[in-house]
Protein backbone atom coordinates (compact mmCIF):
# COMPACT_ATOMS: atom_id res chain seq x y z
CA UNK A 1 0.00 0.00 0.00
CA UNK A 2 1.55 4.02 -0.85
CA UNK A 3 2.83 5.62 2.46
CA UNK A 4 2.26 8.98 0.83
CA UNK A 5 0.47 10.54 -1.94
CA UNK A 6 0.59 14.19 -3.78
CA UNK A 7 -0.13 17.30 -2.08
CA UNK A 8 -1.98 20.02 -3.62
CA UNK A 9 -0.40 22.83 -1.65
CA UNK A 10 1.17 25.88 -1.72
CA UNK A 11 5.40 26.58 -2.54
CA UNK A 12 7.66 26.78 0.12
CA UNK A 13 8.39 30.07 0.15
CA UNK A 14 5.16 30.81 0.04
CA UNK A 15 3.68 28.77 2.95
CA UNK A 16 7.04 30.11 5.16
CA UNK A 17 5.76 33.92 3.73
CA UNK A 18 2.17 33.21 5.09
CA UNK A 19 3.27 32.00 8.40
CA UNK A 20 5.32 35.09 8.62
CA UNK A 21 2.63 37.59 8.20
CA UNK A 22 2.49 38.35 11.76
CA UNK A 23 2.50 35.44 13.89
CA UNK A 24 -0.96 34.59 14.55
CA UNK A 25 -3.31 35.46 17.35
CA UNK A 26 -5.18 33.39 20.03
CA UNK A 27 -8.19 34.06 21.54
CA UNK A 28 -10.16 32.07 23.93
CA UNK A 29 -13.37 30.81 22.85
CA UNK A 30 -16.34 32.06 24.10
CA UNK A 31 -19.84 32.42 22.76
CA UNK A 32 -21.71 29.11 23.00
CA UNK A 33 -23.91 28.25 20.21
CA UNK A 34 -25.69 25.60 21.33
CA UNK A 35 -25.15 22.07 23.73
CA UNK A 36 -24.66 18.41 22.02
CA UNK A 37 -25.85 15.73 23.75
CA UNK A 38 -24.31 12.21 23.97
CA UNK A 39 -27.28 10.02 25.61
CA UNK A 40 -24.73 8.17 27.37
CA UNK A 41 -25.96 6.47 30.92
CA UNK A 42 -23.60 6.81 33.86
CA UNK A 43 -22.98 10.29 34.09
CA UNK A 44 -23.11 13.71 32.37
CA UNK A 45 -23.02 13.81 28.50
CA UNK A 46 -24.02 16.68 27.51
CA UNK A 47 -21.67 19.28 25.98
CA UNK A 48 -21.72 22.79 24.94
CA UNK A 49 -20.90 23.39 21.30
CA UNK A 50 -18.53 26.86 20.32
CA UNK A 51 -17.90 27.74 16.90
CA UNK A 52 -15.85 30.88 18.20
CA UNK A 53 -12.28 29.04 18.66
CA UNK A 54 -9.55 30.85 16.48
CA UNK A 55 -9.14 29.13 13.05
CA UNK A 56 -12.04 26.33 14.05
CA UNK A 57 -15.64 25.73 12.79
CA UNK A 58 -18.09 24.04 15.04
CA UNK A 59 -17.02 22.12 17.51
CA UNK A 60 -17.64 20.20 20.91
CA UNK A 61 -16.20 21.45 23.51
CA UNK A 62 -14.85 19.06 26.55
CA UNK A 63 -12.71 21.54 28.16
CA UNK A 64 -11.64 25.29 27.90
CA UNK A 65 -8.71 25.24 29.68
CA UNK A 66 -6.44 24.24 28.31
CA UNK A 67 -8.63 23.93 24.72
CA UNK A 68 -10.04 20.10 24.33
CA UNK A 69 -12.54 20.29 21.50
CA UNK A 70 -13.93 17.40 19.60
CA UNK A 71 -14.84 16.80 16.07
CA UNK A 72 -18.24 16.43 15.69
CA UNK A 73 -19.12 12.55 14.33
CA UNK A 74 -20.88 13.50 10.78
CA UNK A 75 -17.90 15.46 9.91
CA UNK A 76 -16.53 11.88 9.06
CA UNK A 77 -18.98 11.18 6.78
CA UNK A 78 -17.67 13.78 4.47
CA UNK A 79 -14.50 12.34 3.00
CA UNK A 80 -11.40 10.75 4.95
CA UNK A 81 -9.43 13.75 5.36
CA UNK A 82 -10.65 16.14 8.31
CA UNK A 83 -11.09 19.77 7.81
CA UNK A 84 -8.96 21.71 9.55
CA UNK A 85 -11.07 23.66 10.86
CA UNK A 86 -12.81 20.59 12.39
CA UNK A 87 -9.74 18.78 13.56
CA UNK A 88 -9.61 17.93 17.09
CA UNK A 89 -7.63 19.63 19.51
CA UNK A 90 -5.82 18.47 22.95
CA UNK A 91 -3.50 19.95 24.67
CA UNK A 92 -1.71 18.74 28.10
CA UNK A 93 -0.88 22.63 30.09
CA UNK A 94 -2.79 25.75 29.04
CA UNK A 95 0.35 28.02 28.73
CA UNK A 96 1.19 27.30 25.20
CA UNK A 97 1.70 30.45 23.02
CA UNK A 98 -0.51 32.24 21.82
CA UNK A 99 1.80 34.38 19.37
CA UNK A 100 4.95 32.46 17.45
CA UNK A 101 7.55 34.63 16.49
CA UNK A 102 8.18 33.21 13.10
CA UNK A 103 11.77 34.81 11.78
CA UNK A 104 13.06 33.72 15.25
CA UNK A 105 11.45 30.52 16.22
CA UNK A 106 14.03 27.95 15.81
CA UNK A 107 14.27 24.22 16.51
CA UNK A 108 17.19 23.02 17.99
CA UNK A 109 18.87 19.80 17.69
CA UNK A 110 21.21 18.21 20.32
CA UNK A 111 22.16 15.95 22.79
CA UNK A 112 24.33 13.03 21.08
CA UNK A 113 25.18 14.87 17.72
CA UNK A 114 27.56 15.58 16.68
CA UNK A 115 26.58 19.18 15.05
CA UNK A 116 24.06 20.31 17.15
CA UNK A 117 21.37 22.70 15.35
CA UNK A 118 19.42 25.77 15.85
CA UNK A 119 17.30 25.70 12.73
CA UNK A 120 14.81 28.46 11.55
CA UNK A 121 11.57 27.64 9.77
CA UNK A 122 13.04 28.91 6.56
CA UNK A 123 16.10 26.47 6.47
CA UNK A 124 13.41 23.54 7.47
CA UNK A 125 11.34 24.47 4.46
CA UNK A 126 14.34 25.43 2.11
CA UNK A 127 17.30 23.24 2.77
CA UNK A 128 15.57 19.57 3.33
CA UNK A 129 13.49 17.80 1.36
CA UNK A 130 9.84 17.59 1.36
CA UNK A 131 7.79 15.02 2.61
CA UNK A 132 3.89 14.40 2.75
CA UNK A 133 1.94 11.38 4.19
CA UNK A 134 -1.61 10.61 5.58
CA UNK A 135 -1.98 10.08 8.68
CA UNK A 136 -4.83 9.68 11.81
CA UNK A 137 -4.18 11.59 14.97
CA UNK A 138 -6.27 9.86 17.49
CA UNK A 139 -5.69 10.86 21.28
CA UNK A 140 -5.11 7.99 23.58
CA UNK A 141 -8.87 8.50 25.27
CA UNK A 142 -10.53 8.41 22.36
CA UNK A 143 -14.10 7.08 23.13
CA UNK A 144 -13.22 7.26 27.16
CA UNK A 145 -17.51 8.06 27.60
CA UNK A 146 -18.49 5.03 26.35
CA UNK A 147 -16.17 3.34 29.32
CA UNK A 148 -18.80 0.83 31.52
CA UNK A 149 -18.15 2.22 34.35
CA UNK A 150 -17.14 5.02 33.50
CA UNK A 151 -13.47 6.02 34.29
CA UNK A 152 -11.89 9.54 34.86
CA UNK A 153 -10.15 12.09 31.84
CA UNK A 154 -11.66 13.45 29.13
CA UNK A 155 -14.45 12.31 28.81
CA UNK A 156 -14.45 12.22 24.54
CA UNK A 157 -16.85 10.38 22.61
CA UNK A 158 -15.57 9.33 19.14
CA UNK A 159 -14.62 12.17 18.03
CA UNK A 160 -10.94 12.85 19.66
CA UNK A 161 -9.09 11.64 16.19
CA UNK A 162 -9.05 13.40 12.20
CA UNK A 163 -7.13 12.52 9.61
CA UNK A 164 -4.66 14.86 7.63
CA UNK A 165 -2.13 15.15 4.44
CA UNK A 166 0.47 16.27 6.16
CA UNK A 167 3.06 17.86 4.65
CA UNK A 168 7.25 18.69 5.80
CA UNK A 169 10.52 16.95 6.66
CA UNK A 170 11.25 13.98 7.49
CA UNK A 171 13.18 13.41 11.05
CA UNK A 172 15.86 11.18 9.59
CA UNK A 173 16.60 13.87 7.66
CA UNK A 174 17.35 16.48 10.54
CA UNK A 175 18.88 13.99 12.61
CA UNK A 176 21.36 13.27 9.70
CA UNK A 177 21.48 16.69 9.14
CA UNK A 178 23.19 17.04 12.68
CA UNK A 179 25.12 13.74 12.91
CA UNK A 180 23.63 11.02 15.82
CA UNK A 181 26.69 9.97 17.51
CA UNK A 182 27.15 6.30 18.14
CA UNK A 183 25.85 5.21 21.42
CA UNK A 184 22.39 7.25 20.76
CA UNK A 185 19.44 5.07 21.80
CA UNK A 186 16.52 7.33 21.95
CA UNK A 187 15.10 10.86 20.56
CA UNK A 188 13.25 13.19 23.38
CA UNK A 189 10.83 15.48 21.67
CA UNK A 190 9.48 18.84 23.74
CA UNK A 191 7.49 21.77 22.91
CA UNK A 192 6.80 25.44 23.86
CA UNK A 193 4.29 24.53 26.02
CA UNK A 194 5.34 24.44 30.09
CA UNK A 195 3.60 23.53 32.83
CA UNK A 196 1.96 25.58 34.98
CA UNK A 197 3.54 25.33 37.73
CA UNK A 198 7.34 25.35 39.22
CA UNK A 199 7.51 21.68 40.23
CA UNK A 200 5.09 20.17 37.32
CA UNK A 201 6.68 18.24 34.63
CA UNK A 202 7.47 19.01 31.26
CA UNK A 203 5.45 17.11 28.44
CA UNK A 204 7.76 15.66 26.54
CA UNK A 205 7.85 12.30 24.64
CA UNK A 206 10.69 9.86 23.34
CA UNK A 207 10.92 7.10 20.74
CA UNK A 208 13.91 4.71 19.95
CA UNK A 209 16.18 5.42 17.27
CA UNK A 210 15.61 3.33 14.96
CA UNK A 211 12.24 4.46 15.05
CA UNK A 212 13.01 8.41 15.06
CA UNK A 213 15.13 7.14 11.91
CA UNK A 214 12.63 5.05 9.93
CA UNK A 215 11.62 7.96 7.27
CA UNK A 216 7.82 8.20 7.88
CA UNK A 217 8.31 10.21 11.26
CA UNK A 218 7.96 13.69 10.41
CA UNK A 219 8.42 16.91 11.13
CA UNK A 220 5.05 19.25 9.85
CA UNK A 221 4.67 22.44 8.85
CA UNK A 222 1.28 22.13 6.66
CA UNK A 223 -1.70 20.05 6.96
CA UNK A 224 -4.05 19.42 3.78
CA UNK A 225 -2.15 21.95 2.12
CA UNK A 226 -2.25 24.97 4.34
CA UNK A 227 -0.18 25.84 7.37
CA UNK A 228 -0.85 24.37 10.63
CA UNK A 229 -3.75 25.78 12.45
CA UNK A 230 -2.28 27.55 16.17
CA UNK A 231 -4.33 24.93 17.99
CA UNK A 232 -2.60 21.84 16.44
CA UNK A 233 0.73 23.10 16.70
CA UNK A 234 1.81 25.87 14.41
CA UNK A 235 4.66 26.44 13.71
CA UNK A 236 5.72 22.96 13.73
CA UNK A 237 4.31 19.57 14.61
CA UNK A 238 5.92 15.96 15.35
CA UNK A 239 4.05 13.39 13.10
CA UNK A 240 4.36 9.62 14.06
CA UNK A 241 2.55 7.92 11.98
CA UNK A 242 0.63 4.69 13.16
CA UNK A 243 1.23 5.87 16.63
CA UNK A 244 -1.15 7.53 19.26
CA UNK A 245 -1.37 11.70 19.24
CA UNK A 246 0.33 11.56 23.15
CA UNK A 247 3.63 11.54 20.83
CA UNK A 248 3.04 13.91 18.10
CA UNK A 249 4.25 17.12 20.02
CA UNK A 250 2.83 20.34 19.40
CA UNK A 251 5.10 23.59 18.65
CA UNK A 252 7.97 21.36 18.36
CA UNK A 253 11.02 23.23 19.34
CA UNK A 254 13.62 20.94 21.32
CA UNK A 255 14.37 17.75 19.66
CA UNK A 256 17.92 15.97 22.33
CA UNK A 257 19.06 12.98 20.98
CA UNK A 258 20.14 10.27 24.50
CA UNK A 259 21.81 7.04 25.40
CA UNK A 260 18.71 6.43 27.52
CA UNK A 261 14.66 5.65 27.30
CA UNK A 262 12.83 8.62 28.86
CA UNK A 263 12.32 9.04 32.33
CA UNK A 264 9.48 11.40 32.06
CA UNK A 265 6.36 10.61 33.99
CA UNK A 266 4.55 10.54 31.15
CA UNK A 267 6.13 7.40 30.24
CA UNK A 268 7.03 6.07 33.28
CA UNK A 269 3.46 6.72 35.12
CA UNK A 270 0.89 8.46 32.83
CA UNK A 271 -0.42 6.98 28.93
CA UNK A 272 0.30 3.49 30.89
CA UNK A 273 -1.97 0.52 29.88
CA UNK A 274 -2.42 -2.96 31.21
CA UNK A 275 -0.21 -5.36 29.86
CA UNK A 276 -3.00 -8.03 28.80
CA UNK A 277 -5.04 -9.11 25.77
CA UNK A 278 -6.17 -5.85 24.27
CA UNK A 279 -5.62 -3.88 27.20
CA UNK A 280 -8.46 -5.25 28.95
CA UNK A 281 -8.72 -5.69 32.17
CA UNK A 282 -12.11 -6.24 34.59
CA UNK A 283 -13.07 -3.49 37.13
CA UNK A 284 -11.25 -3.80 40.47
CA UNK A 285 -8.97 -6.52 39.34
CA UNK A 286 -5.11 -6.57 40.49
CA UNK A 287 -1.85 -7.66 39.66
CA UNK A 288 -1.78 -6.74 35.90
CA UNK A 289 1.34 -5.17 34.12
CA UNK A 290 1.34 -1.89 33.10
CA UNK A 291 3.06 -0.64 29.37
CA UNK A 292 3.68 2.54 27.63
CA UNK A 293 0.80 3.28 25.20
CA UNK A 294 2.61 3.00 21.81
CA UNK A 295 1.09 2.02 18.35
CA UNK A 296 -2.84 2.74 17.39
CA UNK A 297 -4.99 -0.21 17.15
CA UNK A 298 -7.79 -1.08 13.74
CA UNK A 299 -10.80 0.91 14.20
CA UNK A 300 -13.95 0.91 11.98
CA UNK A 301 -16.88 3.63 12.23
CA UNK A 302 -20.16 4.04 10.50
CA UNK A 303 -21.31 7.60 9.30
CA UNK A 304 -24.20 8.09 7.86
CA UNK A 305 -25.97 6.18 10.08
CA UNK A 306 -26.90 7.27 13.63
CA UNK A 307 -28.07 5.06 16.75
CA UNK A 308 -31.57 5.05 16.78
CA UNK A 309 -32.66 5.60 13.15
CA UNK A 310 -35.46 4.29 11.68
CA UNK A 311 -34.62 2.36 8.19
CA UNK A 312 -37.01 0.98 5.91
CA UNK A 313 -38.14 -2.90 6.24
CA UNK A 314 -37.00 -5.16 3.93
CA UNK A 315 -35.32 -2.22 1.66
CA UNK A 316 -31.53 -1.41 0.26
CA UNK A 317 -30.15 0.69 2.32
CA UNK A 318 -26.98 2.03 1.74
CA UNK A 319 -23.80 1.75 4.71
CA UNK A 320 -20.79 3.48 5.11
CA UNK A 321 -18.19 4.51 6.67
CA UNK A 322 -14.42 5.23 8.08
CA UNK A 323 -11.77 2.23 9.02
CA UNK A 324 -8.03 2.74 10.04
CA UNK A 325 -5.85 -0.15 10.94
CA UNK A 326 -4.07 1.38 13.46
CA UNK A 327 -0.31 1.36 12.60
CA UNK A 328 -0.81 -0.72 9.59
CA UNK A 329 -3.16 -0.64 6.56
CA UNK A 330 -7.19 -1.39 6.08
CA UNK A 331 -7.31 -5.41 4.20
CA UNK A 332 -10.98 -5.52 4.95
CA UNK A 333 -13.72 -4.02 7.19
CA UNK A 334 -17.06 -6.27 7.08
CA UNK A 335 -20.62 -6.13 8.50
CA UNK A 336 -22.54 -8.41 10.85
CA UNK A 337 -25.82 -8.18 11.60
CA UNK A 338 -26.39 -11.26 13.22
CA UNK A 339 -24.52 -10.10 16.49
CA UNK A 340 -21.08 -11.38 15.18
CA UNK A 341 -22.25 -14.79 14.05
CA UNK A 342 -22.03 -14.34 10.33
CA UNK A 343 -20.15 -11.58 8.31
CA UNK A 344 -20.51 -10.00 4.97
CA UNK A 345 -17.88 -8.30 3.33
CA UNK A 346 -17.84 -4.15 2.16
CA UNK A 347 -16.50 -2.18 -0.57
CA UNK A 348 -13.31 -0.40 0.38
CA UNK A 349 -12.67 3.05 -1.03
CA UNK A 350 -9.53 4.61 -2.70
CA UNK A 351 -6.42 3.99 -0.42
CA UNK A 352 -5.19 7.16 0.56
CA UNK A 353 -2.03 5.96 2.54
CA UNK A 354 -1.05 3.92 4.78
CA UNK A 355 -2.07 5.26 8.28
CA UNK A 356 -5.21 6.91 7.23
CA UNK A 357 -9.12 6.68 7.19
CA UNK A 358 -9.72 4.59 4.51
CA UNK A 359 -13.93 4.64 3.53
CA UNK A 360 -15.99 1.73 3.08
CA UNK A 361 -19.59 0.89 1.89
CA UNK A 362 -22.23 -1.81 1.42
CA UNK A 363 -26.06 -2.40 1.15
CA UNK A 364 -27.47 -4.44 3.97
CA UNK A 365 -31.49 -5.13 4.20
CA UNK A 366 -33.40 -5.52 7.34
CA UNK A 367 -35.99 -8.42 7.20
CA UNK A 368 -38.41 -7.54 9.98
CA UNK A 369 -39.55 -4.64 11.86
CA UNK A 370 -38.17 -3.78 15.20
CA UNK A 371 -35.11 -3.31 16.54
CA UNK A 372 -31.83 -4.48 14.85
CA UNK A 373 -28.05 -4.15 14.77
CA UNK A 374 -24.98 -3.18 12.69
CA UNK A 375 -21.52 -4.45 13.56
CA UNK A 376 -18.83 -2.94 12.19
CA UNK A 377 -14.82 -4.73 12.18
CA UNK A 378 -11.57 -3.66 10.56
CA UNK A 379 -8.89 -5.93 9.81
CA UNK A 380 -5.77 -4.26 9.40
CA UNK A 381 -2.85 -5.59 6.43
CA UNK A 382 -0.76 -7.82 9.78
CA UNK A 383 -4.42 -9.59 10.06
CA UNK A 384 -5.15 -8.26 13.62
CA UNK A 385 -8.96 -7.12 13.69
CA UNK A 386 -10.83 -5.10 16.37
CA UNK A 387 -11.87 -7.65 19.29
CA UNK A 388 -15.73 -8.05 19.81
CA UNK A 389 -15.59 -7.79 23.98
CA UNK A 390 -15.57 -4.43 25.22
CA UNK A 391 -12.37 -2.53 25.64
CA UNK A 392 -11.82 -1.54 29.60
CA UNK A 393 -9.09 -0.52 31.75
CA UNK A 394 -8.80 2.29 34.51
CA UNK A 395 -7.15 4.74 32.34
CA UNK A 396 -10.08 4.64 29.39
CA UNK A 397 -7.42 4.03 27.09
CA UNK A 398 -6.97 2.32 23.39
CA UNK A 399 -11.07 1.60 22.42
CA UNK A 400 -11.18 -0.61 19.84
CA UNK A 401 -13.97 -2.96 20.26
CA UNK A 402 -16.18 -3.16 17.35
CA UNK A 403 -19.14 -1.03 17.21
CA UNK A 404 -22.50 -1.61 17.44
CA UNK A 405 -24.73 0.13 15.76
CA UNK A 406 -28.70 -0.21 16.70
CA UNK A 407 -31.43 0.31 13.77
CA UNK A 408 -35.05 0.29 13.96
CA UNK A 409 -36.78 -0.97 10.71
CA UNK A 410 -39.98 -0.14 10.43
Amino acid sequence: MPQHTTLSSPSRRGLLSAAALGGMGLLAGRARADTFDFHVPGGPSTRPMATTYPEKGRMIVQRTRPPWLETPFDVFDTGVFTPNDQHFVSWHWATFPTHVDTDSFALRVHGLVERPQALSLRALIHDLPRFEIAAVSQCAGNSRLYAEPRVAGAQWANGSMSNALYAGVRLKDVLDRAGVKGGATHVQFGGLDEPLLPDAPKFVKALDIDHARDGEVMLAFAMNGQQLPMLNGFPLKLIVPGWSAVYWIKMLNDIEVTDHPDPSVWTTRSYRVPDTPNHTVEPGQKGFGMVPITRNLPRSFVTNLKPGDSVPVGAPQPVRGIAFGGDRGVAAVDLSLDGGRTWQPTTLGKDEGTYGFRQWQATISLPARGAHTVMARCTNTDRVMQPMRRVWNPGGYMSNQVEILDLVAA
